[in-house]
């Protein structure tokens, strides 16, 4: 569709710009509201695998009405977590102890589609392969929109805008918003083909210079990520033969995993932790990763984006009905949640003591 002429449903209360987890459930949020919402999802993007949702997600997805992963289909239960940290012994802890049950890996592509198609089903409009290219604020408080699609661009209107497009967080930077990184955190992953069968377990297991993490991924296969500081990780670590000496090191990441078949490329992603200073500011609000991005350690990143969202998508709602309280107290709500992840992230990194004169480690105590 071409900029000339807006469609006529060019207005709604609010856009959402990212069709991820915090993306969804702001969408989710703010129909069960009665707002009208356009989700649009740049798409385009290779989300990193083995990610995995627990179980105490379930009960924030029933209250937005979306599907769990078991209820959506496609993706396998975590019965496990695996650890070997501060100890070459292999420490297991099953999630039948878990009073939130089992949690999940993700097939992430599969199970963002899902939440996308429930948010549409609910009243939402969703657009898949659009992204906000520019936002401009009216001087009447409203938003102009120009959104760039597979087959052109568009423009639409809105009162308020949602920014859930990650860790870049571009639409936060260009209005405003600033960011605070406080490590140098990066993933280097690969899939591999995975023992027959799988194991329903994630599996942690620390080095010298970072850890590694291994779960299972769709179509029978295996992710193995590499954590390390950027500054820190071999020159060379994307070549497969320098990743497989890595990984020869280990004592149980390879354990699972079969030496035939093919390798992907040694692929590296942001794990940085990082926040937005203040998750909003005027006409937008930030969700996810956008607003508060988590060390992939403490396995909360898709549980926190999702009420990141939930509580996003009510604040707006509150906002436009008048309460003046509704922002800050969002914001209050993250500065909580970071303070209590910054605890666990710094007792969780101290309790390895193996490598304390190592920069990575002794970075993080």
């Amino acid at each position: 569709m071409s900029e000339g002429g807006p469609p006529p449903d060019s207005w709604y209360d609010v856009v959402v710009a990212g069709g991820g987890p915090a993306g969804t459930a702001a969408t989710a949020a703010l129909v069960c509201a009665g707002r009208s919402v356009l989700l649009a999802d740049a798409g385009h993007r290779t989300p990193r695998a083995g990610q995995a949702l627990p179980g105490a997600a379930r009960r924030m997805l029933n209250e937005l009405g979306l599907p769990t992963p078991d209820a959506a289909g496609g993706h396998q239960r975590c019965l496990a977590n695996l650890s070997a940290w501060d100890s070459e012994t292999l420490a297991r802890v099953d999630t039948i102890l878990d009073p939130y049950g089992h949690g999940w890996h993700l097939d992430r592509p599969l199970y963002d589609r899902q939440l996308r198609a429930a948010t549409v089903a609910a009243g939402a409009r969703a657009l898949d392969d659009t992204r906000v290219a520019e936002a401009v604020r009216e001087p009447g408080g409203a938003w102009t929109l120009r959104l760039r699609t597979a087959t052109g661009a568009r423009r639409v209107r809105c009162a308020w805008l949602v920014e859930a497009t990650g860790r870049a967080g571009a639409i936060a930077r260009r209005h405003g918003g600033h960011y605070q990184t406080t490590d140098r955190l990066i993933g280097v992953e690969v899939r591999v083909p995975a023992a027959d069968p799988v194991p329903a377990a994630s599996l942690v297991e620390a080095a010298p210079d970072g850890w590694w993490y291994a779960a299972p991924a769709p179509n029978g296969h295996r992710v193995l990520t590499y954590f390390t500081d950027a500054d820190l990780a071999p020159a060379d670590l994307h070549r497969p033969v320098r990743y497989r000496a890595l990984l020869a090191r280990l004592h149980h990441v390879t354990a699972p995993v079969q030496d035939v078949g093919e390798w992907s490329p040694p692929r590296r992603v942001a794990a940085h932790s990082s926040h937005l200073t203040l998750p909003y500011g005027d006409g937008w609000i930030a969700a996810g990763d956008a607003a508060i991005a988590l060390d992939p350690l403490s396995s909360q990143g898709i549980l926190t984006a999702l009420y990141a969202g939930l509580v996003a998508g009510r604040a707006i709602d509150r906002h436009l009905r008048g309460e003046r309280d509704a922002l800050p107290e969002y914001a209050a709500n993250l500065a909580r949640i970071r303070a209590a992840y910054r605890r666990h992230h710094r007792d969780a990194y101290k309790r390895e003591q193996r490598w304390t004169s190592r920069p990575f480690w002794r970075r993080r105590r």
